[in-house]
């Protein structure tokens, strides 16, 4: 079995990258084989841009990045049959996620940021304002040039990064991604208003 590069689809939300697809030489006479196979491309093939983009703002680069989704898509074939139903896209970002951070901490154990200190406080510190997405940070954010703001993003602490990316860039509601990362809504709520608060204050910086 593996995992072949195909061209990224263009368009101005899909940064250079290759999704994948799997192959499986010598299997396609086998039913189980088949079924995977199919599973596989229904499950996560559909969710596989969304996967490079994250796996490029954890990783920092594209050539990592790639490595990054070749392994989850390895490790999402293996738990295909695992899968129980649900919202794939954010079943599929949770494994890539993990697997950004463990390819992280073997290569790049320092830029790991730890997050044991936040989570006992992020639920009691949510503001009713941090419901909201139509919040004054996220409007002047909108506005501010995009390599500015792709810069600024990507020195943000890793937790805040990856839930503004989320829901800034790809869309994600909060459910999805506190399925995803694996946290609690507030949680997830809290992380996106700190974020946004970083980055507004590094881009005041920036001026």
């Amino acid at each position: 079995m593996s995992i072949t590069p195909l061209r990224p689809r263009t368009g101005p939300n899909n940064p250079d990258g290759p999704p994948v697809r799997l192959v499986t030489p010598g299997m396609q006479n086998a039913a189980g084989a088949l079924d995977d196979n199919a599973l596989f491309r229904a499950v996560v093939l559909p969710h596989i841009d969304e996967a490079y983009r994250l796996a490029r703002w954890l990783a920092g680069n594209g050539a990592d990045a790639e490595d990054v989704v070749q392994e989850a898509s390895l490790r999402a074939f293996r738990a295909i049959r695992a899968y129980a139903g649900g919202n794939p896209r954010a079943w599929l970002l949770s494994i890539v996620r993990n697997t950004a951070y463990s390819w992280l901490r073997k290569n790049r154990p320092a830029t790991i940021v730890s997050v044991d200190d936040l989570e006992a406080v992020e639920l009691a510190h949510v503001k009713p304002d941090e419901r909201r997405d139509d919040t004054p940070e996220a409007s002047l954010i909108a506005k501010v040039d995009a390599e500015q703001l792709r810069a600024a993003i990507a020195n943000l602490p890793a937790p805040f990064r990856e839930t503004l990316v989320l829901r800034d860039i790809e869309g994600l509601d909060y459910r999805e991604i506190a399925e995803a990362t694996e946290v609690p809504i507030g949680t997830v709520m809290s992380r996106l208003a700190r974020a946004r608060r970083k980055l507004l204050g590094t881009l005041r910086q920036d001026d």
